[in-house]
């Protein structure tokens, strides 16, 4: 098992994210689950969501496990295979989101859930899902998941991509982000995702106006970590070193005949 708590401390060295690195897996059970993981239902007292959980560990610092028992919400429940009637849940989803506007006619809406929708997973494929954060070591996850603003994602980026030299490409939609585009998308993919937060993810995940998502498979943070590394030794570096090294360039009503001025 890899040293996570290490792994984390980097990445709050060279990248600073203003929240907890998270880890994120996919169970069988919550038999899976790690010692001192909360239970929304059973510990907390209320059903949730994914993207509350993730908020949860990032914020709190707690370990979330999550079974469709504790879950609230009907996209996640059709997206993870939790779903009892999920043709219900597929209805249910699109007259939710024509309800929003989200569609010029049907036929875009049906379109939007048909792209949405192909990350599901199969119904037994998740029977739960553990958040929790990386520094502490309690799970192998399948998927690192960091908040960050714009700069930092910029670094981030720098990391995934300096092995190939390759762009990396990804895919926005504005919708489903942190469970669906996040999690689903990146487990997928097999690759680093970088994910606009859903309007979810903002009003009850509360995700700020600034933070974007990045994703890195569990596999590929080792990678990713040493070429943070390098590349902050080298010079680029977060914060950014701005250049402030010159000259103030004052207006001449500011100035005097003094010293300071000549």
């Amino acid at each position: 098992m890899k040293d996570w708590t290490k792994l984390a401390q980097s990445i709050n060295q060279f990248v600073k994210p203003p929240t907890i690195p998270v880890g994120i897996k996919l169970v069988s059970s919550a038999g899976e689950f790690p010692a001192k993981t909360r239970r929304p239902l059973s510990d907390l007292g209320f059903k949730t969501t994914i993207c509350v959980s993730i908020a949860m560990a990032r914020k709190y610092g707690w370990t979330i496990g999550l079974t469709p028992e504790d879950n609230y919400c009907p996209v996640s429940e059709l997206f993870y295979g939790w779903a009892d009637t999920p043709g219900e849940n597929e209805t249910s989803l699109f007259n939710f989101l024509k309800s929003l506007n989200y569609g010029v006619n049907d036929n875009a809406l049906s379109h939007l859930i048909a792209s949405s929708t192909r990350y599901k997973l199969e119904p037994g494929r998740c029977g739960g899902i553990v958040v929790s954060p990386m520094e502490l070591g309690r799970i192998d996850p399948d998927l690192i998941m960091i908040f960050c603003n714009s700069a930092q994602l910029m670094r981030l980026v720098h990391a995934a991509t300096r092995e190939t030299g390759d762009e990396l490409t990804s895919v926005f939609s504005g919708r489903f982000g942190s469970c669906n585009e996040g999690i689903l998308r990146t487990l997928q993919t097999n690759r680093p995702e970088v994910v606009v937060p859903g309007n979810g993810d903002r009003v009850w995940g509360m995700v700020q106006d600034d933070e974007m998502i990045f994703t890195i498979p569990g596999h590929d943070i080792e990678r990713v970590v040493e070429s943070l590394e390098v590349t902050h030794r080298a010079g680029v570096r977060y914060p950014i070193p701005i250049d402030v090294r010159h000259e103030p360039n004052f207006p001449p009503q500011l100035m005097t005949p003094g010293p300071a001025g000549k």
